[in-house]
């Protein structure tokens, strides 16, 4: 039996991906060496972005498994070592497409990523549960999908997807974690458990600036940002900072909800972003005999739809009705999204809805290469 070659085991070593950049390691320079002996055992020799990598036995696993369905292997050892502080620069520096220096990569020509912020006027409505979900959904349909917490004083996103790793840090560049197939960047991952934040707005800016900036999101379909209720400081900063983002407004049924949803979604008139729909939340319980209780009224959602309609002059469609389960509730509770979890349940077939719907839209033509080129006349 033939010992397979170098080159061989490097290029099956292409398709073992780094499990939170999600490049190929060879790609990524993170194969320092690969031995092989005369008796079939190869020694790969793999270098770590950092030494307290948390997936370390993730990769250590992948490697072992590539190598060892290759014919002449015996045996496959894996080497761990830490990459130099060069190694790091040039990884940052490829990570950012060739840019040594950070800058938001959703505000460059030719990103195509669509960036959905989920708003409401009031807290407690439900918005972080509607994005946790949604941020699920898209991903379960083979989008690439990243979320960002930008509910920095009610941090709840980790939670709700169940991030069980912190993120890597590359110097001045941050790795967010994957869960459920998402992205997912939250100031609650560099809090101190119980402690609150305690910022004013410069300090709240320069935060979001840094998640947009410093954090390597990579080649995403989609962009979800997690905002804090209200038009304060964080909602202002998002539309200086990534103006080609598009609003989606929470609310329930109430119409004291209402009335300040509608003030939250009309803040886009002025910051000129394009509202894409409201969600109405918490609309109705359903009872065993399959009557629906309203326990915060009606209408609130079709009231925001349609006033917010008049005041932008388009279309702002009501995306759906959701209504209360227990389940959707467990699901944030336990990091496992109700889309997942109980796909079939009402909350989530109303939620995969709104997913289809973002899924289907047509994008314009911001950020596209028309291939037009000037001609002399």
């Amino acid at each position: 039996m033939s010992i397979p070659t170098i080159d061989a085991i490097r290029e099956v070593l292409g398709s073992v991906n780094d499990p939170e950049i999600r490049r190929p390691i060879t790609e990524l320079d993170m194969v320092r060496s690969v031995e092989i002996g005369d008796d079939g055992v190869v020694v790969v020799g793999i270098d770590l972005t950092t030494a307290g990598c948390p997936l370390r036995e993730t990769i250590t696993r992948d490697v072992r498994s590539a190598v060892a369905d290759l014919e002449g292997v015996t045996g496959v050892e894996v080497a761990m070592g830490v990459m130099s502080e060069e190694q790091r620069a040039n990884l940052r520096t490829k990570l950012r497409g060739g840019t040594p220096e950070p800058v938001i990569p959703f505000t460059q020509p030719g990103n195509l990523t669509r960036v959905y912020a989920i708003t409401s006027g009031k807290g407690g409505v439900g918005k972080s549960s509607v994005t946790a979900n949604l941020a699920a959904a898209l991903a379960a349909r083979g989008l690439k999908v990243g979320v960002l917490d930008a509910d920095i004083y009610g941090f709840s996103i980790p939670r709700m997807l169940g991030v069980e790793h912190p993120p890597t840090k590359l110097d001045d560049m941050i790795v967010p974690p994957v869960a459920q197939d998402v992205k997912v960047i939250s100031i609650g991952m560099f809090a101190a458990p119980g402690t609150p934040v305690v910022w004013r707005g410069p300090m709240l800016h320069r935060a979001i600036q840094q998640f947009f900036g410093d954090v390597f999101w990579g080649d995403l379909d989609v962009l979800l940002l997690d905002l804090p209720p209200g038009t304060g400081d964080v909602a202002l900063s998002v539309a200086q900072l990534v103006p080609s983002s598009e609003i989606i407004v929470v609310t329930t049924p109430q119409v004291a909800a209402a009335e300040v949803a509608q003030r939250a979604g009309s803040l886009a008139g002025q910051t000129r972003q394009n509202v894409v729909g409201v969600i109405e939340n918490m609309s109705w319980m359903e009872g065993p005999d399959g009557s629906r209780l309203e326990l915060f009224g009606s209408g609130g959602g079709e009231r925001v739809s349609t006033e917010l309609s008049e005041i932008l002059g388009y279309d702002v469609p009501l995306l759906a009705q959701i209504p209360i389960d227990v389940r959707l509730r467990e699901g944030a509770d336990e990091g496992e999204p109700v889309i997942l979890g109980h796909p079939d349940s009402p909350a989530a077939m109303a939620l995969q809805s709104v997913a289809d719907t973002l899924t289907a839209r047509a994008r314009g033509l911001a950020g596209r290469q028309l291939g037009i080129s000037p001609t002399n006349r």
